[in-house]
C-alpha cells in the first residue's frame, strides 16, 4: 500500500517533501541566528531553503532519526583526534578543550531528548 510523502516543518510556514530533500547544512559563524540554522536543498530548487530549525531536527522528521545521532559521534571523534594530536604535540589547551567537551555533552544531551520525542 503506497504511503503519501511525508512533509517536513522547516519553519516560518515553509515545508518541503521529505523524498525530495538532499542536502543539509548547518549554518555556522556570523550567518546563523535569526532564524537561519539549517540550509535544505530540495529537488527541483536551485537555491537552499533557509530552516529556522536543526539539521538534526529535520532528519527526525524525515525519519533519520539515527543519522541525527551520527554527528553526535562525528564530533566525539573528532574531539578525540584533536586531543590526542595535542597531547602528542605537548601542547593541550584545556580550557578549548573543556568548551569542546561541553559542546558535545549538550549536543548528545539534545539528540537523546529529541530520540525520546520521536
Amino acid at each position: 500500500m503506497p504511503t503519501e510523502p511525508r512533509m517536513v516543518f522547516l519553519g516560518f510556514g515553509k515545508y518541503a517533501r521529505a523524498d525530495k530533500i538532499f542536502a543539509l547544512e548547518p549554518i555556522r559563524g556570523e550567518d546563523r541566528g535569526e532564524g537561519r540554522r539549517t540550509r535544505v536543498w530540495v529537488e527541483g530548487i536551485g537555491t537552499p531553503v533557509i530552516a529556522s530549525r536543526t539539521e538534526r531536527t529535520i532528519l527526525g522528521d524525515m525519519g533519520q532519526g539515527n543519522a541525527a545521532q551520527a554527528f553526535v559521534i562525528d564530533e566525539a571523534l573528532d574531539l578525540a583526534g584533536r586531543l590526542a594530536a595535542a597531547v602528542d604535540a605537548g601542547r593541550v589547551d584545556l580550557g578549548d578543550l573543556g568548551r569542546r567537551a561541553r559542546h558535545l555533552l549538550e549536543a548528545a544531551t539534545r539528540a537523546a531528548a529529541e530520540a525520546d520525542q520521536g
